[in-house]
């Protein structure tokens, strides 16, 4: 094969790829604090794939006392399972942010089967006497 040949056939090869690339689409619902003090009782839909893989990122704070739920409440788990959970600490520039500045909690699910689910996630001080629910996200997720 010739070299403008090589580089042409080397250039749809990149291109096929990235189409491909793009075509998998990844669901991401990000919350941030300033979505909470407007509204502290979120409801939200999505729409997803089966056999799809999405995220649920909701503004943190543990400084405060407050944390989200560690495994959020899932209506039918034969739709949807979580994947993992994790806390995403702020970050400004690569330097450590001032102490009591808000990261976000990530939660990873995966589509099991077509149908709908409901997942729930509760702000919350866990302590005897703690306040319950200060913030709320309810996000119906609909798996075609």
């Amino acid at each position: 094969m010739k070299p403008l040949q090589k580089t042409i056939a080397l250039l749809f090869l990149s291109l096929f790829l990235s189409a491909c690339t793009l075509q998998e689409s990844q669901t991401a619902i990000e919350i941030r604090c300033a979505d909470f003090y407007e509204n502290p009782h979120i409801t939200n839909s999505v729409e997803v794939e089966l056999g799809d893989e999405f995220t649920v990122s909701l503004c943190s704070n543990p400084s405060t006392g407050f944390q989200w739920i560690e495994m959020a409440d899932i209506s039918d788990p034969g739709v949807l399972e979580q994947v993992s959970h994790e806390y995403g600490g702020p970050s400004e520039n690569g330097a450590p942010p001032p102490p009591g500045t808000p990261g976000i909690q990530i939660w990873r699910f995966k589509t099991l089967k077509e149908g709908t689910s409901i997942l729930s996630f509760e702000y919350s001080r866990d302590w005897e006497g703690g306040e319950k629910g200060t913030w709320t996200f309810v996000l119906e997720v609909n798996v075609k």
